[in-house]
């Protein structure tokens, strides 16, 4: 487990804290080095004072850390020979790993390839360490660039599922994976990554973030293994192998959904399929996810392992035994000559029912406008996502909400049959959330 630091005493004294308990700690303490941009611009220090400060916070940060990173951020845009400078002073100082981030996403490959070959064929002590890239995708790049890197002699790469991250986001850590795996014939490295986990892993991302995985998005998105050309389609029948180089069992995933559960399944069948997905629930979990699973069953016919994910997620993620608010029955009215109108009952903790009514441009507004009556906290909508879980007419409905409770972001999360109702859920789990954290 990794704390991430400016260089500063107080960041890193935080991260000694966050991680004292932790198997394998280490820091990752970074400084910018790139003149004028951000030594001048942003620190205001001369670039014999960033040397200073970077082997001061490695020294400092290793007297807690066996392991320390070092960062140049904006390496990519830094004057090369100031590059090796700093980083032969800050091995000598404990570091650990060196890390070269292409931090606004502005190089190519060829520029990016060439600076690790730079770092590794003039700094002398370079070899004591493991050294590192990270990635971001402003141009597109940020897979490119960290092939690139690894080239040159990079043996670290840094990157996130699903390619989430600052701006544009950074390099695609599952697609990496699986480039590198496919392509073993050109690249003679190899990860320890259990590939088949990839699938679970990015949907289980996306849920938490409320970040849509595009349809298009390489290994993971949903038309990855779709084909709709004939050509391709009767290829594919004949030998997958014509137009399918991954196969969706490699990462986990299957070539359609398995409608396997339906009203007649009973909780040996639930807790089976629950069990191949990954999930081992306690006793209590497992009723409310069992309940939960019955309750869809007298609504949609066939179930799918997404519908599973959707259920399984929340009743994970309720952080708190006993939430603020819970619905207890809403109604909205609509017509499209009339404004819709929405009247919400909740129960509070204290066992008060509260009611109310408002009106709104759309039914959601409606049903937001009628919550901030009942709540007691300053609530405000800073984001409203709808995606569908799976395919048809039945297909549950998934909402995420960004929003500020008493000026503090938060975020939430709820799924149902009824848009409406999933939309009333994200906006109640939001707020829960929001209540949960400033009890704790």
């Amino acid at each position: 487990m990794t704390g991430l630091a400016r260089a500063v005493k107080s960041d890193i004294d935080a991260c000694r804290d966050a991680l004292k308990n932790a198997t394998n700690p280490r820091l990752h303490v970074f400084i910018a080095t790139s003149p004028p941009i951000h030594m001048e611009y942003k620190l205001k220090k001369t670039p014999e004072e960033v040397i200073d400060i970077a082997v001061e916070m490695v020294k400092y940060g290793k007297q807690y850390f066996e392991h320390v990173e070092w960062s140049a951020e904006d390496a990519s845009r830094t004057d090369l020979k100031f590059l090796a400078a700093i980083i032969e002073k800050v091995i000598d100082a404990g570091a650990t790993v060196i890390n070269l981030p292409d931090t606004v996403g502005y190089t190519m490959p060829r520029e990016y390839g060439a600076m690790f070959k730079y770092i590794k064929e003039n700094v002398p002590n370079i070899d004591k360490v493991d050294l590192s890239c990270h990635c971001h995708d402003d141009l597109g790049m940020a897979l490119a660039n960290s092939f690139a890197a690894i080239e040159n002699g990079a043996n670290q790469i840094e990157g996130t599922i699903n390619g989430i991250g600052e701006r544009a986001g950074n390099a695609s850590l599952e697609e990496f994976a699986v480039a590198l795996k496919i392509r073993n014939d050109y690249y003679p490295y190899h990860t320890n990554l259990v590939l088949k986990e990839i699938k679970r892993t990015s949907d289980m991302v996306s849920k938490f973030t409320g970040m849509t995985v595009p349809g298009n998005k390489a290994v993971v998105g949903r038309n990855a293994f779709a084909h709709e050309s004939g050509i391709h389609q009767d290829g594919v029948l004949k030998n997958a192998e014509t137009y399918e180089i991954i196969t969706p069992e490699l990462v986990g995933g299957v070539h359609s959904n398995s409608l396997v559960l339906g009203k007649h399944s009973g909780r040996h069948a639930f807790t089976d399929k629950i069990s191949q997905l990954g999930y081992d629930l306690p006793e209590d979990k497992l009723k409310e996810a069992f309940k939960a699973f019955k309750l869809l069953t007298d609504r949609k016919k066939e179930v799918t392992d997404d519908d599973l994910f959707a259920i399984l997620t929340d009743i994970q993620t309720d952080t708190s035994n006993v939430k603020r608010y819970q619905l207890e029955h809403f109604q909205v009215q609509y017509d499209t000559s009339d404004q819709p109108s929405a009247t919400v009952t909740l129960l509070t903790p204290n066992g008060e029912t509260k009611e109310d009514t408002s009106t709104g441009s759309g039914s959601v507004e409606a049903l937001y406008n009628t919550l901030d009556q009942i709540f007691t906290e300053e609530t405000h909508l800073t984001d409203f996502q709808l995606n569908s879980i799976g395919q048809g007419r039945d297909a549950l409905a998934e909402v995420h909400v960004s929003l500020t409770v008493d000026k503090k972001a938060v975020s939430g999360r709820g799924s149902a049959q009824d848009v409406l109702e999933a939309a009333v859920q994200a906006y109640l789990n939001g707020v829960n959330r929001a209540i949960y954290q400033k009890k704790s």
